[in-house]
């Protein structure tokens, strides 16, 4: 099983919007700033979101993204699902047609490894994730990051003079 980078980033951006929800709407190009993903796939990715209901939109000023329910009930697997992500280890998308139309010899592990990678991710929340410290530390460098940063006058005047 091969993780895709819209997984990735499916995962990535609605952490993202978990770790900022006390802030309201979170607007999509505030997570493509931070997470240095482009808008425009960020858009594609939050359509299939916020149709299997993971997400609420908000138009207008101050508008964006929020959660549709709380992060600790939604499993990183749903996400995965929601944008069609294939938590699949085997090579023949389980039809167990991989050798000449019948089961390879090792097809059985790689079943038994696509259902513990799905109960791993079943039993991970945004929430979970929300709660580790190495996260918050990053989170909150992105958001360092993201801010935009000011020039004094006064030193602009300094630096010609």
């Amino acid at each position: 099983m091969k993780l895709t980078t819209k997984g990735r980033y499916a995962v990535t951006a609605m952490l993202d919007l978990a770790l900022h929800t006390d802030s309201g709407s979170t607007p999509l190009a505030d997570i493509s700033k931070r997470q240095e993903v482009s808008l425009s796939y960020l858009e594609q990715l939050f359509s299939k979101l916020r149709r299997s209901g993971l997400v609420k939109s908000a138009r207008g000023p101050g508008g964006g993204y929020r959660l549709a329910r709380d992060a600790s009930e939604i499993a990183v697997i749903h996400v995965l699902d929601a944008i069609d992500e294939d938590i699949d280890a085997t090579r023949c998308g389980g039809s167990a047609d991989c050798q000449h139309g019948e089961p390879c010899l090792t097809h059985d592990l790689w079943v038994d490894l696509s259902h513990q990678i799905y109960k791993f991710l079943s039993d991970i929340s945004l929430g979970d994730l929300v709660k580790r410290q190495a996260i918050r530390s990053v989170a909150e460098r992105q958001d360092n990051a993201a801010q935009p940063h000011y020039v004094q006058l006064s030193d602009i005047k300094k630096s010609s003079a």
